[in-house]
């Protein structure tokens, strides 16, 4: 047994500990998704602190647990709090709770993030469905040895975000009048945001927006296939040439302002997906 494969087993017994049932639904509550937990009914929740081999998240604006329990009727199994390649942890351990939810039954996985637009008909405040990214955090999660029991050694990345998910939020939008873009992120180290040189690169490569996660966690899945679905809120506009500092307060105040929406869709979307 591999040494991937026997931590992922160590932690699964923990969990075992809690619950043994089967979670066909994963969800990441990034920054602007906080709200989606007062939509759980909450069976069980574990600090990542008692986990084997989880990491712990140093973000103010993160928590860090696994919740257990059910959204409109379906089970789901929650990160409250993700982790970040610029904390200082490994590609594999930002990703390690991406395996362990596809040993809880996880086919589905929900994902949120706060980002920056270079895309000049977005507005701070405005979502923005992912429908493709671009890896600029300089590593990768696969990079290794691979392990052939979760995935392949070449995985393809021709649909990174399920078309099919992508359509049904389009529709949930149209419906509740939410006015939502489609667009390409592209994830970058962090901690520091950009500068106005680099803002103009990333939109003349064809990003939209920028943010500092989302990316390792939609590869790890892929790798073991898991259909991903990703939603970004606008919490600034990054304009080179009226470029303004960002407080770290009025990103998270953006984010609160349009999670409401965000909470919406992808409350709506779990409550279509197939059981």
């Amino acid at each position: 047994m591999s040494s991937l494969i026997q931590r992922i087993k160590e932690s699964l017994e923990l969990i075992n500990t809690y619950t043994k049932e089967q979670y066909p639904i994963g969800i990441i509550l990034g920054t602007g998704l906080g709200g989606l937990v007062k939509e759980i009914e909450i069976e069980h929740q574990i600090e990542y602190e008692k986990i084997p081999h989880f990491p712990i998240s140093t973000v103010e604006s993160h928590h860090g647990r696994l919740i257990f329990g059910k959204i409109s009727g379906k089970k789901v199994v929650v990160m409250q709090g993700r982790f970040h390649y610029y904390e200082g942890y490994s590609m594999q351990e930002v990703t390690y709770p991406i395996r362990v939810m596809k040993f809880l039954g996880v086919k589905t996985l929900l994902v949120s993030n706060a980002c920056g637009c270079m895309n000049r008909d977005y507005r701070k405040g405005d979502l923005m469905i992912i429908e493709d990214h671009i890896n600029l955090l300089g590593d990768n999660p696969l990079i290794g040895k691979n392990e052939d029991e979760l995935g392949p050694r070449f995985p393809d990345m021709s649909e990174p975000y399920s078309k099919e998910l992508i359509s049904l939020a389009e529709q949930i939008a149209k419906e509740k009048n939410i006015k939502v873009h489609k667009g390409v992120y592209v994830a970058v180290s962090g901690p520091n945001l950009e500068t106005k040189a680099e803002y103009k690169f990333l939109s003349q490569i064809g990003a939209d927006v920028v943010g500092m996660s989302t990316v390792p966690e939609n590869i790890v899945a892929n790798h073991m296939g898991i259909k991903v679905f990703g939603m970004s809120i606008i919490t600034d506009e990054c304009f080179p040439e009226n470029l303004k500092p960002v407080v770290l307060e009025e990103i998270i105040e953006a984010a609160n302002k349009a999670e409401p929406k965000m909470t919406l869709i992808f409350k709506e979307l779990i409550a279509r997906l197939p059981d």
